[in-house]
């Protein structure tokens, strides 16, 4: 069993999105309904808080410095100084429907899911996020009915892209081209049992394990890319929400919560070494 401490009694209402930025040496990680990204150090403290105007699903590492957004209706980018500037608007008109998890490719191309607000079914859209000569950027559907879009992740090669759907209670493989950001086939990696909790957020190992956050069942499980389980993290909170290695050394397991007014971050150290994440190539 691997031990789990509570780093920050963050008070997140739904915590989410962790990702180490080497660049600012800090955790990045959101609130989505607070619309706040925070920063915080190895160790856990807060560094410094932002407070953005508008639900927020991730906040990735940007060339250049600041982060992008992904937003209730689209991308947005975050300065240090704390200003957000619009990149792109995918629904504004829709307050039905949000963004949630995102993640950028080795290449540095951002990937972004939506769903609806009340959870149900067929809506949602995972989105490739691409340069446009003439609106600036653009939203490239890559799947789409899909259920409640969440945990985005690659193999070390690049060649195979992991993904949640989390109302379909899968964790799906699926080929990607790293030259061109296209996905092909897809194949089921693991199923989640409804009465072990939803899929939830994920990230990936240098070794290839998949990490995922069974929310509902305070677990993140560790799975090989054959399928197979062969790890368990147990988090004494029930609704875990997204895993991420971070630390100088990328050997620290930060995990989100999303107890409504306790949500805290939590962290252990599982024997193995995450992937550095690739910056969104603005």
């Amino acid at each position: 069993m691997t031990a789990v401490d509570l780093v920050d009694d963050a008070g997140a209402t739904l915590g989410e999105g962790p990702v180490w930025d080497p660049a600012v040496d800090a955790l990045v990680w959101v609130d989505i309904t607070g619309g706040r990204v925070h920063l915080s150090e190895a160790d856990g403290r807060r560094r410094r808080t932002y407070e953005v105007p508008t639900h927020v699903g991730a906040a990735l590492p940007a060339a250049g410095g600041g982060w992008l957004l992904a937003t209730a209706d689209g991308f947005g980018r975050l300065g240090p100084d704390g200003v957000v500037e619009g990149v792109l608007d995918v629904h504004a008109g829709e307050p039905g429907i949000r963004f949630n998890d995102a993640a950028c490719d080795p290449q540095g191309r951002a990937l972004a899911g939506t769903m609806r607000y009340d959870e149900q079914p067929g809506d949602a859209v995972l989105y490739r996020l691409d340069p446009d000569p003439s609106r600036g950027w653009r939203a490239v559907p890559l799947r789409v009915d899909q259920g409640l879009c969440n945990g985005i992740g690659w193999s070390p090669d690049g060649s195979t892209l992991y993904f949640v759907d989390s109302l379909a209670h899968r964790i799906d493989a699926c080929e990607y081209d790293p030259a061109t950001g296209s996905v092909g086939h897809a194949r089921v990696l693991a199923d989640v049992s409804p009465d072990d909790g939803l899929p939830d957020g994920l990230c990936v190992d240098a070794e290839g394990g998949v990490w995922v956050a069974v929310h509902g069942g305070g677990q993140v499980r560790r799975y090989t890319p054959a399928g197979d389980l062969d790890g368990v993290v147990e988090v004494p909170v029930r609704a875990v929400t997204c895993p991420a290695f971070g630390g100088a050394d990328l050997r620290r397991l930060y995990v989100t919560t999303a107890e409504p007014g306790s949500g805290g971050l939590w962290a252990a150290d599982p024997g193995v070494t995450g992937l550095p994440a690739t910056p969104w190539r603005s």
